[in-house]
Parts: structure tokens; C-alpha cells; sequence
């Protein structure tokens, strides 16, 4: 096992110090997790939710170590270093507001229901239909997209950290990551159930905010003293302004235009547009209908217990962004050149391919794509590429942005990069149904966080602690996703469909905590086989990968929810027509209107079925408005926290001063 963890040369990982505290944070959080859950899998109550006796703090540091993971450090720290910088932050800023929002407008309901599971909730409002659609959707979702982005980003900063280093005739390879995570996370929840993750997560949660600290105090040590013609890059102005400069004086230098919060509406990741009203709809179903996350507050020991948690993990998002999107800024000014070769050597293929049958643009052929960042850095091979996609597809390249133009899809207040990305996109428009080869990639972003822990970090204990911290968060949200998934399969889809009806209470528990644990082993497996896929950079990066395949299912989810709370005579139909109807409506916008950003995809997707949802409740309304009954005996519970509230109006207080910090003022944003 040492020579497994250190592998790669002295120089770069390795002494004894690091080894033991590697060991040493592994086996407190084995100690703490497997001693504190022992007796948890009596029940399905017990296993599924921790017993209903989780406290606020310990809700609050696990619903962080749940949530922060590699998805952050690796794919929200890459798009830091990409052009998007600072902006990526809403998803933390407006992560808080959700939290707050979720700890007073959804918990409530939830807890005097006493749900397992958020599909649970829906046969409450609509019908038993709603809850196994809702069932069937979070599952796949969690196993195919959650388990596997999750468990390829955290294989990916291992495989890319032991580079080329072997175990014996085993490569360590991305592939072997994604095994090790995977079966690591499985034998962590398979014993413990909720309890174990949520005792884990209280030393997981904490040591991911030092680790993040960590890294951005070394990433400033290493840019303060980094060599200033290099980080100019042959400006002079820009290495007369770096000489004699702190730290953070070069960091607020060279990354001037990426500390903002605002991007232009043409923008195809985090429009400005975006922020009005599409973010808050992954935000909100992410924190308050996701099941994987809520699952943490579904087992409160009281309401106001669970409200406190909420808003601590509210305050512990806005720290965020400065330990994940600061060290991903920097990782560019010092690393780029690395960034690129990993790209070029992923897109080597494809652009061996482009060099092959530039001269002969044949009609039908296979046309090529780009991104941002080859345009960026390529930009003489990204014109050749637009001029061999016309040919090859007999589109009128002039015509073709013409068109875009006026339908708005070109602005002549994009950047050269981001107009040959538009051109692109207008000639693939004009060319329907032709085939599309593998994205070109010009910069490795997600690569930005992997090379600081390899390259900044040093040892004496400090790259073992980040290590061990990295892989426990890892594993904490591949654990936390398999003890979601296979709660929903257990309680919403084997109690209400396959199990023995016949069985006493005590049987069926059993039965049901042993259903949950078989889950976890399928779930894993199928996790591990299908998490290498999204090396594909087709995807853009895995942070922009799972927040885009959410759209299928959460604008409908969503949907649900609200109509379900506020419009109390809404028909019980809507439940299911709404979750049919979501994935079917942002595929088609996914299809027909590309140019169109997945956040305002969601937008619009969510818009109409709300609109629906309207006529629907006009023409066939509810004869009795719903009305959510509630336990007297509960009262106690049900008590909401006075500090909590106190806290809330703090958390949103502070968010909307960071959004004024950093907004710009002078940028064009239509």
C-alpha cells in the first residue's frame, strides 16, 4: 500500500511524514465513522436515516463533505482557470441563498411528513404515479451521472498526480482510480448506512476546508515567487507591473479580467441572464430536492436542529470559491504550458485526422468540432477547421453567421475566441444531420487542481494531508450517492413494489436494510464501469457535465415541488405530466435551439411547465385545495430556531455584498 500511494518520485510526494499523516486522517475517519454507526443497521430507519437524531453541526459539515468533492475541486477549479473565473462562484453564492431558502420554505413540509425519501413526498401532493416516476428519474440519474462524474473527477486527480507510476504490472491509471474510489465508497456505506457518512463527513467536512486553505496559501507562496518573465510572457508592461509585487498583488494582476462575477448574455456556461432566475433552479433542486444532500436533514433530530444545519453549511459555502476558485486561477499562471499538453496530447488524434483530409473537404465527411479554448490557443487551425466544415458541408460560411446574427446568436461584442466558436456553431446549425467528431480541447483545465497538489504542495506531512482529504471527500459523495440511490430503490421502489407483504414489521426491516446494501454493491459496479467515459472532452468538463445532464430531470422536479407547496389546486395529473414532460422539453431545446445555455434551457423548460401547470389547475382544478395535515404530537419537533432565522438574514447580507465586490461594472453584458 505505501508503494501504491507513492508511487511517484521522492521528489514529488514523499516522505514519512506524509505517510503517516495519510494513514493517520484514513484511520480516524474509519475509527469515527464504522465506532459510531455499529449499531445502525438494525432498521431501515436506523440505516436509511441515521436514526432521526442528527445534530445541526454535524448536519451542517456533512452536507458540505458531501457536496464538496472533486466535482469542485477538480471541475470547478478548472473552470476558474478557463475564461469563466470568478463568475463559477454563483454556484456557491447562490448554493447559501438555496440553503437558506430550503432550511424555512421546504424542511418544514418535509419533516411533517416524516419522508424517507423526496419522491415520498409526491404521493403525499399528487399521486403514487408521481413518486415512482420522481423514483425511477433520481435513481439513473444518481448511478449514471452523479456516481460516475463524481468517481472519473476524483480518479482523474489521483491518475494525473501519479502519473505514469505503476503498482507491480498495474498501471495507475485512471481506470484503476475509478475501481479504487468506487469499492472504497461502497465498503463506507455498505456497513454504516447515513450515520457513517454524517459522523465521516464532521472530520471529511472540516479537513477540506483546511485542505483548501492549504492549497491556496502554498499556490500564492509559489506564484509570489515564480519567475516574472514567465508569468509575462513576453509583455513587458505586464513584467514591470509583476516585479516587485506581492503575492496577491500578481494574482490580482494577472487574473484583472476573471474577477468578475458577471459574464456577457451570449455566454454558453453562466450567462449574466442566468443569474435572475435559471441558476436558482439547479440550486434549489440540488439542495432542497436531491436526495443524496436532503437526505442529511430528513434525519434531524428536530426541525430547528435541521435549520441550523442548513444555514451553517450556508456560511461554509461562501468560503468556497476562495480555497477552489482562487487556487484554479493560479494553477493557469503557473502551469498553462502543462494545461495545453495535456490537451494536445488528448486531441492528437482528432487533429492527425484534420491534417489527413484538410485538402479534401469531400461531401458527407465527418465534420470537426472545437471549444473555447482551442479557438483561444489555436487560432490559425481553428479558420481552417470553420473553412473545411463549410466545404465538406456545403454551408455558405457568410451566409451561415449572417443568419446567426440576426437570430442573435452573434454579437459583435464577442471575443475572437468566442466568434469562431459561434461560426462553428452556425455552420453545424446549417448542417443538419451531419456527423461530428470528438471535441478539440486547446487547455486541460480540469487538470488545474491535480497539477497544484503535485507541484505546489509540499511534503512533510502536507501533500499526505491533501491526499487524504481529497480521497475522503471523494469517497464521502460517492458514499452519499449510493446510500441515496439505494434508499430510493429500497423504500420507494422494493417496499412499495416487490416486498413480501406477508413479512412481520421485523422481517421486513431486515429485509429492507439488506435490499439497501445489495444496492450499494450494484450501484457501484455499474458506477466504476461507466466513470471513465467522461474523459471525453465532448462533455466540456465535468463541472459543466453534471450540472447540464441535471436539466433532464430537475426543471421538472422542480416544477413539481412548486406547484405541489403553492398552487394548492393544481390537479394530482400535474405530478407526473410535469416530470414526463421535463426531459422531453430540454431535449428538444438541447436539439433545435443549441446556441441556448443549459442554465436557460432549464429556464425556459421550467417556465412551461409552469405554465401548464397554470392551465391545467384553471380548466381541471383540485375539487378541495390541498392542504398538508399536521401532527399535533409533532409540535415540539416542528419548533423552528430563532438563530437559525438570525443566521439566514446574515448569510444573505454577505452574499449580496460579494456580488457587489466583485460584479464589473464596465463589462458589456447584452
Amino acid at each position: 500500500m505505501t508503494n501504491f500511494l507513492f508511487a511517484q518520485a521522492a521528489s514529488s510526494f514523499g516522505n514519512g511524514a506524509d505517510i503517516l499523516v495519510f494513514f493517520a486522517f484514513l484511520a480516524a475517519v474509519a475509527f469515527v465513522a464504522f465506532g459510531m454507526s455499529r449499531n445502525s443497521g438494525g432498521d431501515s430507519e436506523s440505516y436509511f436515516l441515521a436514526g432521526r437524531g442528527l445534530k445541526w453541526w454535524l448536519i451542517g459539515f456533512s452536507l458540505i463533505a458531501a457536496n464538496i468533492s472533486a466535482e469542485q475541486f477538480v471541475g470547478m477549479s478548472g473552470q476558474a482557470a478557463d475564461y469563466i473565473g470568478l463568475a463559477v462562484a454563483s454556484y456557491e453564492w447562490i448554493a447559501a441563498l438555496s440553503l437558506v431558502i430550503v432550511a424555512f420554505f421546504f424542511l418544514p413540509r418535509f419533516l411533517k411528513v416524516g419522508i424517507y425519501t423526496i419522491p415520498e413526498y409526491l404521493e403525499t401532493r399528487y399521486n403514487k404515479s408521481a413518486r415512482s416516476i420522481m423514483s425511477i428519474m433520481m435513481m439513473i440519474m444518481l448511478v449514471a451521472v452523479n456516481i460516475t462524474v463524481v468517481t472519473f473527477a476524483g480518479a482523474k486527480a489521483y491518475a494525473v498526480f501519479f502519473d505514469g507510476a505503476t503498482l507491480g504490472p498495474i498501471a495507475l491509471d485512471l481506470t484503476f482510480f475509478c475501481w479504487f474510489i468506487g469499492i472504497f465508497a461502497a465498503l463506507y456505506i455498505f456497513a454504516g448506512g447515513l450515520k457513517a457518512c454524517a459522523w465521516a463527513d464532521l472530520l471529511q467536512g472540516s479537513a477540506l476546508i483546511l485542505a483548501g486553505a492549504v492549497v491556496l496559501f502554498f499556490s500564492l507562496k509559489a506564484l509570489g515567487n515564480a519567475d516574472v518573465e514567465t508569468l509575462a510572457a513576453g509583455s513587458a508592461d505586464l513584467a514591470s507591473k509583476l516585479t516587485d509585487a506581492s503575492a496577491w498583488e500578481r494574482f490580482s494582476t494577472l487574473n484583472a479580467d476573471k474577477l468578475r462575477m458577471n459574464l456577457p448574455s451570449w455566454d454558453l456556461v453562466l450567462p449574466v441572464t442566468a443569474l435572475i432566475f435559471a441558476i436558482w433552479i439547479p440550486n434549489l433542486y440540488y439542495w432542497g430536492l436531491n436526495q443524496y444532500i436532503i437526505q442529511r436533514t430528513l434525519g434531524a433530530k428536530s426541525l430547528g436542529e435541521g435549520q441550523k444545519g442548513l444555514v451553517f453549511a450556508a456560511f461554509m459555502k461562501l468560503l468556497i470559491p476562495f480555497i477552489v476558485i482562487f487556487p484554479g486561477m493560479i494553477a493557469l499562471n503557473l502551469y498553462g504550458g502543462d494545461m495545453k499538453a495535456n490537451a494536445d496530447k488528448a486531441s492528437a488524434t482528432e487533429m492527425a485526422r484534420f491534417e489527413e483530409v484538410k485538402a479534401n473537404p469531400t461531401s458527407g465527411a465527418t465534420l470537426f468540432s472545437f471549444n473555447r479554448s482551442f479557438a483561444l490557443t489555436n487560432p490559425e487551425k481553428a479558420d481552417e477547421i470553420l473553412a473545411f466544415n463549410a466545404a465538406a458541408s456545403g454551408v455558405n460560411l457568410d451566409e451561415a453567421v449572417a443568419a446567426a446574427k440576426e437570430a442573435g446568436k452573434i454579437n459583435d461584442g464577442m471575443k475572437d475566441e468566442e466568434m469562431r466558436v459561434a461560426k462553428l456553431a452556425a455552420i453545424q446549425a446549417k448542417a443538419t444531420g451531419a456527423k461530428v467528431g470528438p471535441m478539440l480541447n486547446g487547455c486541460d483545465y480540469d487538470a488545474a487542481f491535480p497539477l497544484l497538489m503535485a507541484k505546489v504542495v509540499p511534503t512533510g506531512g502536507f501533500k499526505g494531508f491533501m491526499l487524504a482529504a481529497l480521497l475522503g471527500a471523494i469517497v464521502s459523495s460517492v458514499a452519499a450517492m449510493l446510500n441515496a440511490a439505494s434508499t430510493i430503490f429500497s423504500m420507494d421502489i422494493y417496499n412499495e413494489y416487490i416486498v413480501n407483504k406477508n413479512l412481520d414489521e421485523a422481517a421486513r426491516q431486515k429485509k429492507l436494510v439488506s435490499v439497501g446494501r445489495i444496492a450499494v454493491v450494484a450501484f457501484v459496479l455499474i458506477g466504476c464501469v461507466v466513470a471513465p467515459m467522461w474523459a471525453n472532452p465532448k462533455f466540456g468538463g465535468v463541472f459543466k457535465a453534471i450540472q447540464e445532464f441535471q436539466g433532464y430531470i430537475s426543471p421538472g422536479i422542480f416544477a413539481a415541488f412548486v406547484v405541489g407547496f403553492w398552487m394548492k389546486k393544481a390537479p394530482n395529473s400535474y405530478g407526473a405530466i410535469a416530470l414526463v414532460a421535463c426531459p422531453i422539453l430540454y431535449g428538444a431545446l438541447a436539439t433545435f435551439v443549441p446556441s441556448l445555455d443549459f442554465l436557460n434551457r432549464m429556464a425556459v423548460t421550467f417556465g412551461v411547465l409552469i405554465a401548464l401547470a397554470v392551465v391545467m389547475t384553471i380548466v381541471r382544478p383540485r375539487k378541495e385545495a390541498f392542504v398538508q395535515e399536521t401532527d399535533e404530537s409533532k409540535a415540539e419537533f416542528l419548533k423552528e430556531s430563532k438563530g437559525a432565522k438570525i443566521g439566514g438574514l446574515v448569510v444573505v447580507a454577505l452574499t449580496v455584498i460579494l456580488y457587489l465586490i466583485y460584479w464589473d461594472y464596465n463589462s458589456p453584458m447584452f
